[in-house]
């Protein structure tokens, strides 16, 4: 074999180690096996969870709810991280499976249970006795807005009236649920809860005691309040409205104002002798007082 060829081969073979053993250090360095970084524990805060929906009304108990995990940047505002602070109180608005146990949902520790923590302070919740025509064939339920009518005859009326003595008045309970049932059943009760001031209260208690009541359904969007003048029966059969009874108070005519009497005019009493005389000023006639 040629020498030469042989020393040109050799070389082709330093120069092509050399370089290759370049390019190995170039990308060792670019691509090198890097530092293995050690994850951080992540913090988590305590959050009190419904075990299962929370109606209206409920007493919370331990078997109710369980602790879960979230970072405290996604820990929600008014929770709870002990189960402590949650048991034995009552819930004012549905709570859902696995939803964290709110304040807001709460009512205040100690202030009843059942209905009584729902009520608004300011407020009151008076029951009336209803039928399926009297609670709109049944289809009352909790959270729904009615009117309520009531039928009688007045002491001054000779005719029956029906007029609207209530409106836009909330439900709280149909006879002893507080809350729809799971299909949006309407609930058959023979008594109904309303939502009242205390004015209006009397006005709903009155009512049932003396006439005949009636709910009518409005929409729960509906806040406007419409004033009526009320029917009387003899108007249902296209006749006037009756007359008052006789001595029945009638409405009362305002009273003209009196006018204020008179000032007094300035008198000037003149005694010569024995004799007494008045002059009025400013008129020019004396008179005789007598002696």
């Amino acid at each position: 074999m040629d020498r030469r060829f042989l020393t040109v081969l050799g070389v082709s073979l330093v120069f092509a180690l050399v370089v290759a053993s370049i390019f190995y250090q170039i990308t060792a360095r670019a691509g090198g096996p890097k530092k293995v970084e050690t994850q951080q524990p992540v913090e988590t805060k305590d959050v009190v969870l419904a075990v299962r929906p929370l109606a209206v009304g409920m007493t919370i108990k331990p078997a109710d709810l369980k602790i879960g995990k979230v970072v405290p940047a996604a820990f929600p505002k008014g929770a709870f991280s002990k189960m402590e602070e949650v048991v034995d109180r009552s819930v004012i608005s549905n709570i859902l499976v696995d939803e964290p146990i709110l304040d807001a949902r709460l009512a205040p520790r100690g202030s009843g249970v059942g209905l009584a923590p729902i009520i608004p302070p300011g407020m009151r919740a008076v029951s009336i006795r209803v039928n399926d025509v009297t609670g709109v064939a049944g289809f009352v339920l909790p959270g729904m807005r009615v009117d309520v009518l009531v039928t009688g005859r007045p002491a001054a009326s000779n005719d029956t009236v029906t007029t609207t003595c209530l409106q836009n008045m909330m439900i709280l309970s149909a006879g002893t649920a507080m809350q729809a049932d799971s299909k949006g059943q309407a609930i058959p009760a023979p008594t109904v809860t309303l939502l009242a001031k205390p004015e209006e209260a009397e006005i709903l208690t009155l009512a049932n005691g003396e006439g005949r009541i009636q709910l009518v359904l409005r929409n729960g969007s509906d806040q406007a309040v419409v004033k009526t003048p009320g029917k009387e029966l003899s108007e249902l059969y296209g006749f006037p409205k009756s007359r008052p009874k006789p001595g029945a108070p009638g409405p009362r005519k305002p009273v003209a104002a009196v006018p204020p009497p008179p000032p007094p005019p300035d008198q000037i009493v003149v005694i010569r002798g024995t004799q007494r005389s008045v002059e009025v000023v400013g008129s020019g006639r004396p008179g005789e007082a007598g002696r």
